[in-house]
Formats: structure tokens, sequence, C-alpha cells
């Protein structure tokens, strides 16, 4: 029988559509689900490529010709592991398994090194743009195993998301680095959204917006700098009537939100590394926070905030959209800066160019804005953080005081902008040459003596903070 050239374990809604754009781009594709109707789904909806499943694995992989491509799109976790634990002994040496789930960066290098030690090739591929872009081109990005990379890579090129005619898939590094990335870009994913969520706030609660107020100016801004998909999706959401009630589908829906966990291992790791990254640090814990809806409700009737009105809403736009655009820079900057750190302790060799040119289209955080990141690290490859560079540097100068405008405004009235007030406090935070951090030394030598350094002398010192001539 001809043989597949690859196979899909896990046939749910991603699994199911990049197999389907495989077999769109004339790859001889075919995959295993444990559930029939999983099986059935692919034939009925691959009738056009005669595309089939298998329900018993080791069915699978013999359909598959050498050296076996194999490719995982399960939930990550322990089912990961059960999967490679199943797969292992009917696969042989020089095989390779692409694990292409959300799975966390320590995991998939454990995985690397047990994989490694029994001759199969592996590698970890984070993949964006949801369901609509694993049927029509995604972004990708794999890293690790860079031989079992080059073998997938026509694949992953050709089905991948273009723009301007370059493929939204790059070789990420080795290691965990493709995994790493991924789980960054959830990050700012995290921040973007949370940063739409407090414009809302402000123009429902502060301005008094309606629904359809709202989706007009956000179509207004999707029209320039700001376009983005996250932006597109958020204005499609005002226009969406519930069927059972008739109004709005948004308003009807409790505000508690969730969460499955890759914007909080961004927050972890940033620990880890010493490597600021409030603005998505402010968005995981917004979430958190969000879940204490009885408390909530108990205080706000408990201390009461009367809001100020704002009345000039023509200038409050105005401002606004420039305090979005810069969020939108900040977030997308601390992530970066977060890569580049991640890079040298982890030596995953990241290309920050690369990676801003595949983020531009096919994945969720994809925006116009991504254009001027990927020109930044084209002009200076060493770039030290998105700030240094001089074209976002005029932008900064231009939307700043609109954003200290706002973050005054929200405070005055009451509203709750915790993405925008740490994304204006990180940029001054960042320009300020000599920070109060030289108290925060002596108060750490005064009363646990953990020493200090000087400006005006080499070396490491103590003080007697206690003595008198002090």
């Amino acid at each position: 029988m001809n043989k597949f050239t690859l196979g899909m374990i896990g046939l749910g809604t991603m699994g199911r559509n990049l197999l389907l754009n495989m077999a769109d781009n004339d790859f001889k594709v075919t995959g295993y689900d444990k559930d029939p109707k999983m099986l059935q789904k692919l034939e009925e909806d691959g009738k056009a490529h005669n595309l089939k499943g298998f329900a018993s694995l080791e069915d699978f992989i013999r359909s598959l010709e050498l050296p076996r491509r194999v490719m995982l799109l399960v939930p990550a976790g322990q089912i990961v592991d059960s999967v490679i634990k199943e797969l292992v002994p009917l696969l042989d040496k020089g095989d390779m398994i692409i694990d292409s789930g959300n799975s966390h960066f320590t995991d998939t290098s454990r995985r690397a090194t047990e994989l490694s030690e029994e001759g199969i090739h592996f590698f970890g591929m984070g993949i964006s743009g949801g369901e609509e872009g694993a049927r029509f081109g995604p972004s990708m990005m794999p890293g690790g195993d860079k031989t079992a990379y080059n073998a997938v890579k026509p694949i992953l090129e050709a089905v991948s998301a273009k723009v301007n005619g370059d493929p939204c898939v790059a070789y990420i590094g080795p290691g965990a680095a493709g995994h790493f990335v991924k789980m960054v870009h959830n990050g700012i994913e995290y921040s973007m959204m949370q940063i739409l969520a407090e414009t809302y706030d402000l123009l429902k609660n502060g301005a008094g917006y309606n629904n359809d107020q709202i989706y007009g100016l956000f179509e207004k801004w999707n029209n320039g700098r700001l376009k983005s998909f996250l932006l597109e999706v958020t204005r499609d959401i005002f226009k969406v009537k519930d069927e059972k009630t008739g109004g709005y589908l948004l308003d009807l829906i409790k505000d508690e939100a969730k969460s499955k966990g890759t914007g909080k291992w961004t927050s972890q790791v940033s620990m880890d590394l010493q490597l600021p990254i409030p603005t998505i640090n402010e968005s995981v814990s917004s979430r958190d926070l969000s879940k204490f809806k009885a408390l909530r409700v108990a205080l706000s009737n408990a201390l009461p905030h009367k809001r100020i009105e704002i009345t000039d809403k023509k200038t409050f736009e105005v401002q606004l959209e420039q305090a979005l655009y810069f969020a939108m820079i900040t977030s997308y900057a601390q992530g970066l800066h977060l890569l580049e750190q991640a890079s040298k302790e982890f030596k995953y060799e990241l290309n920050l160019k690369e990676i801003s040119q595949i983020w531009r289209g096919g994945c969720i955080i994809r925006a116009e804005l991504l254009e001027d990141i990927y020109q930044a690290y084209s002009k200076q490859a060493g770039l030290p953080h998105l700030y240094s560079d001089s074209g976002i540097q005029q932008q900064l100068e231009e939307i700043i005081p609109a954003t200290r405008a706002i973050v005054i405004s929200a405070i005055q009235n009451g509203i709750a902008v915790p993405c925008y007030a740490s994304a204006l406090t990180y940029f001054d935070s960042l320009r300020t040459d000599k920070s109060p951090l030289n108290l925060t030394q002596a108060q750490r030598d005064f009363f646990g003596a953990h020493t200090f350094e000087r400006i005006d002398e080499e070396g490491i010192f103590h003080a007697d903070w206690n003595s008198n001539n002090l």
C-alpha cells in the first residue's frame, strides 16, 4: 500500500483541521483517535480528499512511511506522556514525534532527553491561530531536534499562514525553545485581552457608551494602526445577540474569567529569570481576582465610589486610542524582553526578528504593529529592548501624554486599569536613570547585613547603621 507521509494523533478540532489543511496542500496524511466519533468526523470533513483515520494505533503506525512522522495534538500534561508511552514500543530508531500542544517547556525538555535515549527524534511545536488558523494557515513555532524539523519543514511551510509570501513558521531554536516561545506568546495574548477588557470598561462605565457605540469605535480603530486579530474579534462580540433573550450576549456572560495556565507559566518563569513583565502579570492576576465574585459584590456595596462622568468624549476617544496603542507596544516589549533573557539563560539561540516575523500572520496576537516590531529587529539584531528602537521611541513620545491622561481619568472614576497603569509605570521605571532602590539596598544592609555597592568606589560594603555618627 502507499504509505502516509504524516500521521496525526488527536482528531479534535485542531488536529482534524490541521490534517485537512495538509491534505489541501497535497500531502498524504492520516490520523488516529480512540473516539469513533472523531474518526467519523475526519472522514466527513475530509471527503474531498478521501481522508480516513485509524482506530488501531498499531495499524496507524504501520501505515506511515519511514522514517515515521507522528504529530500529537492532545491536551498538555499527563496525556502526552501516556501517548508517548504507547507509541515508543511501536516506533523504530530514527522515527520522530512532534508535540504540537501547549506543553510546559520543562516537560518538553524532559521528553526530548528520554526519547533521545530511545533513538527517537522529538521536538515541541507551538501552534497559534485557533481552529480557523489550523484549517487555513496558522503561525507555528517549532523548536528542538533540527533533524526532525527538517523532515517536516516542507509540510509546515506549506500549511502555515503567509505574510508577503513569507511562511509564518521558522525553526525557533534547540531544546524546548518552540514551546517556550509559544508560552510567552500566550502571555502577551493574556495581556492584550485584559487591555481590551479595560478599554471596554472605560468606554462603558466611564464614558457611558453602549454596545453599538463600542462596536463602531473598535471598527474605526481596527482600520488604523491598532488593526489586529484580537481587536477584530472583540469588535464583533459587541454585535452578537442572544438567541434566548434577544439581548446582547456579552451582557449575559458572567464576569469571571478562566484560563488554562499558560499565562501563569509565563509569569512564573519571568520571576525565576528576574525579568519583570508586570503588564502580563497583571493580566493573570485580573483573571484570578475576577473569580471572587461574591466578595466583589459585597465590597462594591460596602465601599461605593461616585464616578466622575467623562463629558468630552471626542478627546477621550483620541486619548484612549493612543493609550491602547501604547499598552499594545508594551505587551510585546515585555514578552520579547523575556524571550531575550530566556535565550541567554537556556541557550535557545532565539532570533527575535524571525519570531516577530512569524507572529505577523495566522496567530492570535497578529497585529499591524508587528510589522514595525519586525522592522525594529531587522535594523538591529541585538536590540536590547523594543523601547530602544528609534522608530518606536518616536511613537512613544507621541502617545505617552494621552496614556497618562487615560490612567488619571480611570483613577478619578474608580475604574480598575491594572494593565494600563502597570504598562505606564513599567515605561517610567525603565526610563529612570536613578531609581530609589539605593534605599532598598540600605534597608537590606541595615536589618540583614546584606551589603551594598557604592557609586564612588569599587567593592562590596557593609555599614554600621546604628553607630552614633550616622
